[in-house]
């Protein structure tokens, strides 16, 4: 695959922005969306997360989708979908004409009276999984009249992938944590002394008694970025030691 300059350096940019700190999983999809249509050269991108409980999809981002029909494939295409699903199962980047050929697609309704309306044509997608459980997708698409994706399109966005998996391990990890806080825990996660959401987000592991290389496999993060948010934050703070540290969040 031949990326030029200027693709790389858009490569790395999209890398780079997926490695920085984000504590929300909504936050992760609309930051990337844009720079993956331009990247792609794609006009419309769509990034949900799988509730396994509802059997559906939520937390929907869309790009140049229009917001008249989305309620329409919440409601009722997502569950008359001919092609997500096996998408989904594929795990890895997929061509959509992988599933299924475009003429095949074509005489679907799904097609017809969902895609078609936004002049979705061309599409390619990724899954991303933590073990069994799907945690975000990417979904993007061009119109018709444009060049379809290919084998090199899909080898572009292998290399997205994993850093794209390993933010949204992040953005669940944390949310996992908001969700299932104590009262005290909630506060501490407000962001007290000017902490990043990220350093709020290890202090309050830290304030709970996970050791560093627990914190880190918790978070999907490096052990010495552990370290490094735990100075910074002890820093913001002025605390010295952990059990200053809980005192302190428990005080905010």
């Amino acid at each position: 695959m031949y990326l030029n300059a200027q693709r790389r350096r858009r490569l790395a940019g999209l890398i780079g922005l997926l490695s920085d700190d984000c504590s929300d999983c909504a936050e992760v999809h609309e930051r990337v969306g844009l720079d993956v249509l331009d990247l792609f050269g794609a006009d419309h991108y769509a990034s949900y997360l799988w509730d396994p409980g509802a059997g559906c999809f939520r937390g929907r981002v869309a790009l140049n989708v229009g917001n008249q029909h989305i309620p329409a494939y919440e409601r009722y295409f997502q569950f008359h979908d001919p092609i997500t699903h096996k998408l989904q199962a594929r795990r890895g980047p997929t061509l959509v004409t992988e599933v299924m050929p475009q003429r095949e697609l074509m005489r679907t309704e799904f097609f017809n009276d969902f895609l078609r309306r936004d002049g979705l044509y061309h599409g390619i997608n990724f899954y991303a999984y933590d073990g069994e459980r799907n945690i975000g997708d990417m979904r993007i698409w061009r119109r018709r009249g444009r060049r379809a994706f290919e084998r090199e399109d899909r080898e572009l966005l292998g290399l997205i992938a994993p850093a794209f998996t390993n933010a949204m391990r992040r953005a669940v990890a944390m949310r996992s944590v908001q969700s299932g806080a104590r009262p005290w825990e909630r506060q501490a996660l407000a962001r007290p002394g000017g902490l990043t959401p990220r350093e709020a987000g290890v202090a309050d592991l830290a304030a709970r008694g996970l050791s560093d290389k627990e914190i880190a496999r918790r978070l999907g993060i490096g052990f010495t970025t552990v370290r490094s948010h735990l100075e910074s934050s002890f820093a913001k703070l002025g605390v010295r030691n952990r059990t200053e540290l809980a005192a302190a969040l428990l005080g905010h």
